[in-house]
């Protein structure tokens, strides 16, 4: 079955094409590079991974409730259209909110690895390309994995989002070299680490909860690269020019905060545009979603030099200046123990069951089980 099939509503022409703006740079100097930056290079080919081999893809998944989604998480709960839902009705809602989520995952992370591929073409220094290389597979592997949860798992994909396929365009358009560092691994990556970290820390579900503590363990490394190339770039840049990538960042954010809501779920089931829209709006979880999808933006914001007087005000009237002060290095050191636990934890359980297997052939008399 072709991926189009799975498709909610047609998406479209299957290839979709941006022009390409700005150059391509080489770099003749081979011996030269920032010690951080090559051993977070040095970093990114130690933990590279195969998504086919270290996620357990025989764990069984309900698709009518992939994460063990609470009724009250659902934006339809509380209002005149609950009660006419059947115990079916709310599995199937459960599972196209899984198969947004997912698909505009799966759609970001393609846009990331063609983001970090243009990185390697245009930026100047070859450590920033060693390091993009490195995570251009990163994000191959993650479009791998969460396009065969959803072919597999969930069998059902919803078309790319029209905001976000807008803040792709207009990163992937900008001819300035630094313009995918912000677009892609300031905006959209972090939204998608607050988003895949909430759904990590709720879901009681072992395979999605693999899936993105692997996939966070990586963005972990991607967002340090983002803040130490653009941080050294931008104390470069005039007032001027920093004010420019500001205005980007704050129509980025209310562009992401206003339109990523699922109200497309809605409408599949029959609810009108604006109706959809306010009940999304009016929706306690996805309020509280809404905050927590900027808990990762705003910190590298701040930290990477973009602090002027009106990015201020435009957090201030978001709700998340606070933010600005949280720990990003906690929260990333946080994301790849999580990862490395899970693994501990799986690994455990393999040598447990090893061991249980062994000692029932020799209480059998059968000796030791062949490899």
């Amino acid at each position: 079955m072709s991926t189009h099939e799975l498709y909610t509503e047609d998406p479209g022409e299957a290839v979709w094409q941006i022009p390409a703006s700005g150059s391509a740079r080489f770099n003749w100097e081979y011996d030269d590079g920032r010690e951080r930056l090559l051993a977070l290079y040095q970093k990114g080919k130690d933990k590279q991974w195969d998504g086919a081999k270290r996620i357990d893809w025989d764990i069984e998944v309900d698709p009518y409730d992939p994460l063990g989604t609470p009724d009250e998480a659902l934006p339809l709960y509380g209002t005149r259209h609950w009660p006419k839902l059947t115990g079916k009705d709310r599995g199937e809602l459960r599972r196209h909110y899984t198969a947004w989520n997912f698909s505009q995952f799966l759609h970001g992370e393609q846009g990331a690895m063609v983001c970090a591929a243009r990185i390697v073409e245009s930026v100047p220094d070859l450590d920033a390309k060693f390091y993009s290389a490195t995570q251009t597979m990163d994000e191959a592997r993650h479009a791998e994995i969460f396009g065969r949860f959803l072919h597999e798992k969930v069998g059902m994909l919803y078309p790319v989002n029209d905001s976000l396929q807008g803040l792709l365009g207009d990163t992937l358009r900008d001819s300035r070299w630094d313009m995918p560092y912000l677009g892609m691994q300031v905006l959209i990556e972090g939204l998608a680490l607050a988003a895949f970290g909430l759904i990590r820390d709720t879901t009681a579900k072992p395979l999605p909860k693999q899936l993105l503590a692997y996939v966070m363990q990586d963005e972990a490394r991607h967002v340090a690269f983002g803040r130490m190339a653009l941080r050294d770039y931008y104390r470069q840049l005039t007032d001027a020019e920093l004010r420019e990538r500001e205005e980007f960042v704050i129509e980025g954010c209310y562009l992401m905060r206003n339109r990523l809501l699922g109200v497309e779920v809605l409408e599949n089931f029959g609810i009108p545009p604006k109706e959809a829209e306010r009940l999304s709006e009016q929706s306690e979880f996805l309020h509280l979603f809404r905050k927590l999808l900027f808990s990762r933006i705003v910190p590298c914001v701040k930290d990477i030099g973009l602090w002027g007087e009106r990015l201020q005000r435009a957090y201030v009237d978001l709700g998340v200046f606070h933010m600005g002060d949280s720990d990003l290095d906690l929260l990333m050191s946080q994301d790849e123990e999580v990862a490395e636990a899970l693994d501990r934890e799986r690994f455990a359980a393999e040598e447990s069951a090893r061991v249980a297997e062994v000692a029932a052939a020799i209480a059998d008399g059968g000796g030791l089980p062949q490899p």
